[in-house]
């Protein structure tokens, strides 16, 4: 398992890269290796302001679908479109080109919250 240390992890295994005032989200390298082949992302957010633990969207692998947790409250400014033909690069790349959202941070009080990547892989 990969579980890098420039980023703040979920309980839920989302995990999201503060650059700046926006940040990327995803999910954990752990997450995508539970789900399996990952076959569809469904993000009906764009543009909404979502608030910190709220389902922003959903992840659809090949035996379930799941519901993706926003980790802190943030503004949807960017869905990662080439996860529409390409959804195998959140299996593939979940830290990097398998990037789900961008996000405009509303409050970064709230990143405290959040573990890190010792605190994330202690509670695996």
């Amino acid at each position: 398992m990969n579980f890098p240390g420039d980023i703040r992890y979920t309980s839920e295994h989302e995990w999201i890269r503060v650059e700046g005032d926006e940040a990327f989200v995803g999910i954990t390298d752990y997450a995508q290796s539970e789900l399996g082949e990952i076959v569809f992302v469904d993000v009906p957010t764009l543009g909404e302001t979502v608030g910190q633990g709220e389902v922003f969207g959903s992840i659809e692998a090949v035996k379930t679908v799941s519901d993706l947790n926003m980790p802190v409250t943030g503004e949807v400014l960017e869905i990662n479109g080439a996860l529409d033909a390409q959804p195998e690069l959140v299996n593939n790349d979940p830290y990097g080109e398998g990037w789900i959202i961008r996000i405009a941070v509303k409050d970064a009080a709230e990143l405290d919250a959040l573990m890190d990547a010792a605190a994330y892989e202690a509670s695996l």
